[in-house]
């Protein structure tokens, strides 16, 4: 072999090697598209939440969080699971509702979650089971007097005649919220916060340099964080609505995917990854009460967000979400509508 193909040789194997390093490095940076999941149980300690007839918001959400836990434990045995709260306190054993929530949205932009689920129940603000209320059922006349002095006269007057009645607190169903579309500049602070994922040609998660650090306030840093805002809505989009498909398969009624703006929806905006709260039932419902403290209850609501969450990252990572359940939750009775 003379020098000149020698050289050649030489050099295809130099070249091919870049590659093959550049190819491993990149392997080695990819993570799970869902690496960390952040489990956030709504309420807790001072702030218990909507209240039942015998039972609390906050209690409600922790034995549904902890269950959902152990349950994408054994289903996705790769991720990473970080709760907000394990006990009736406030996050951080806290005794601010407003630092808490900060604690919270802190907790899993700190943690570069992937994914950020907070479990609540819903109330109508009525009293919880019902209350008495009252109709005019009728009418009856009644004389009275009317002006003074010798003016002074009778009067007969149509009279209501009212009737008490039970009026049963009778909202119920599911609800899953998304931060508002009108309400970016809080999401794209945290996206900045937490460096933001890339993606790589697979769909898969890159983890970015560190050692490549993006000015906050740049316009580059802007443009980047709308685009991770339209990026991660879609994604908290997806996700919410095969949530609430889940609960419909299981005979739940559907109240569909929502957007609020008010304080419990707050970490929504402030967690820079896609983000849902799912309102697992109303408390103020006597039935719905019943079931979303029920074994039974806990275990298929459980089933219908970790089939959910199968079905987003199968989606993320290209392939066809599956339509069908792989854990299938007993059928739930369906408790008679207020409507």
């Amino acid at each position: 072999m003379n020098k000149k193909k020698l050289y050649r040789c030489v050099k295809s194997f130099f070249v091919a090697g870049i590659f093959l390093f550049s190819g491993i490095g990149a392997w080695a940076q990819q993570k799970p598209v869902l690496g960390t999941i952040i489990i956030d149980p709504g309420h807790g300690g001072i702030d218990p939440g909507a209240s039942g007839q015998f039972s609390t918001e906050a209690a409600v959400a922790l034995s549904i969080s902890l269950k959902l836990g152990q349950a994408l434990a054994t289903e996705l045995p790769d991720s990473k699971l970080i709760f907000t709260r394990t006990t009736d306190e406030l996050p951080g054993g806290l005794n601010s509702i407003h630092q808490a929530l900060r604690y919270r949205a802190d907790m899993a932009n700190q943690a570069k979650g992937d994914l950020f689920i907070a479990i609540h129940c819903n109330a109508n603000g009525y009293k919880a089971g019902g209350w008495y209320a009252k109709r005019v059922v009728g009418h009856k006349n009644r004389t009275v007097y009317v002006g003074k002095g010798s003016k002074r006269r009778k009067k007969t007057i149509r009279e209501p005649i009212y009737e008490s009645y039970w009026q049963k607190n009778n909202e119920h169903g599911t609800e899953t919220y998304i931060w508002a579309a009108d309400r970016t500049g809080f999401k794209g602070s945290a996206i900045n916060s937490t460096g933001g994922n890339t993606t790589d040609s697979t769909g898969g998660e890159v983890v970015e340099d560190s050692t490549n650090v993006l000015d906050l306030n740049s316009p580059e840093a802007l443009i980047r964080s709308q685009l991770y805002e339209k990026k991660y809505f879609g994604k908290s989009m997806l996700l919410a609505t095969m949530v609430e498909d889940e609960f419909e398969k299981g005979g739940r009624l559907s109240r569909g995917v929502k957007q609020r703006n008010e304080k419990g929806i707050w970490v929504l905006q402030a967690t820079g990854m896609p983000s849902i709260l799912v309102e697992t039932g109303f408390i103020t419902q006597t039935e719905e009460e019943e079931y979303i403290n029920s074994d039974k209850g806990q275990e298929e609501i459980v089933a219908s967000i970790v089939n959910a969450i199968k079905r987003y990252k199968s989606s993320l990572e290209g392939g066809a979400a599956p339509a069908q359940q792989t854990t299938t939750p007993a059928p739930t009775e369906q408790v008679e509508s207020s409507k």
